[in-house]
């Protein structure tokens, strides 16, 4: 059985985009962006149903999900062996049969994201892979440790061998219009991070309106952020249509006014193969193929790769198979 993608298209590009410096603060370009609730609305409601694809067109979509997930555990009870468990998952997402016959070569998930003190059992577990390791950071869920904890936070993580640093904003900056107070707290983030991306948390769910997740969205853009993201997880409103059309469309913005193009991370709530199917067909109408790359598309979650995983193999053998036949580390 052959899918309708070419392999090549599933690695890194060839040429690695100029990392975003970030920009001088703006106040003026802030106080521009508004957003239309009504007509964003409007507009994700029609996503689910009318972006709908079959069959080995399916399929190929899904692999190339595989290899934007951030597949993460951030769990009070994790231990190295778990760890361990979900990086050998990172380095073979598919089992051996499926790959065969979808006819792929294997493939690997975008990172392992997890706590500070894991990053030592996944670097060692992912060595010569090619996997980066995500480590939250900056009092996460919350964000509300004293700052210079959290700058060294970001800190010692990136000694600790973490390539990417997934950091959460202070949401009070934000819903009281303190946007240069954001700023500068970015800012700061960017410059402990080092060579490390830094993918931006702005937990949407508690941010209170599309306005603020639109400027919320630039001004960590502005302050030299590698990727926005949408929530923790640990809000009481992850991931939506709605906010993630918001944040799309402030980084297109910012492309088209600097140059420099952004990544962007949904996560919380997505654990289902059609969730993943609609995200990246919002992503391709919004900011096109060269975003649907893992360098600049991230999904984070735990249990959406083992029903992806039942998909395909429902796609091979017209069958759906129990959860247990497919290991999720």
């Amino acid at each position: 059985m052959q899918t309708m993608i070419d392999p090549v298209s599933l690695q890194l590009p060839q040429t690695v985009e100029p990392r975003n410096p970030g920009q001088d603060f703006d106040a003026d370009w802030l106080r521009s962006l508004q957003a239309n609730t009504s007509a964003i609305e409007r507009r994700a409601k029609t996503l689910p149903g009318r972006r709908s694809v079959k069959k080995d067109h399916q399929a190929a979509w899904l692999l190339k999900a595989i290899t934007c997930i951030d597949l993460t555990t951030l769990s009070g009870d994790d231990t190295a062996a778990r760890v361990q468990r979900l990086c050998a998952k990172a380095r073979q997402p598919l089992r051996a049969d499926l790959l065969t016959a979808l006819d792929m070569p294997q493939i690997t998930t975008g990172a392992i994201c997890v706590y500070h003190e894991m990053i030592n059992p996944a670097v060692t577990a992912l060595s010569s892979s090619g996997i980066p390791v995500a480590a939250v950071s900056t009092g996460f869920p919350a964000g509300l440790s004293p700052f210079h904890l959290r700058v060294a936070e970001i800190e010692q993580s990136v000694a600790a061998g973490a390539e990417e640093i997934d950091i959460v904003i202070s949401r009070r900056h934000a819903l009281s219009g303190d946007w240069r107070a954001l700023y500068d707290e970015v800012r700061s983030f960017r410059a402990a991070a080092g060579h490390a991306h830094l993918k931006t948390i702005l937990a949407t769910g508690e941010l209170g309106t599309l306005r603020n997740v639109a400027r919320a969205s630039m001004v960590c853009m502005m302050a030299g952020a590698d990727f926005i993201k949408t929530s923790t997880g640990k809000e009481s409103v992850n991931a939506t249509l709605p906010v993630s059309l918001v944040m799309l469309r402030a980084i297109r913005t910012y492309f088209e006014r600097t140059g420099y193009r952004v990544g962007y991370k949904p996560a919380g709530g997505l654990s289902k193969a059609k969730d993943a199917l609609v995200y990246l067909s919002l992503i391709k109408e919004e900011l096109g193929p060269r975003w649907l790359q893992p360098d600049l598309f991230r999904i984070g979650a735990s249990s959406l790769l083992l029903d992806i995983e039942r998909q395909l193999e429902h796609h091979v053998t017209g069958n759906y198979s129990a959860g247990y036949r497919h290991a999720i580390g």
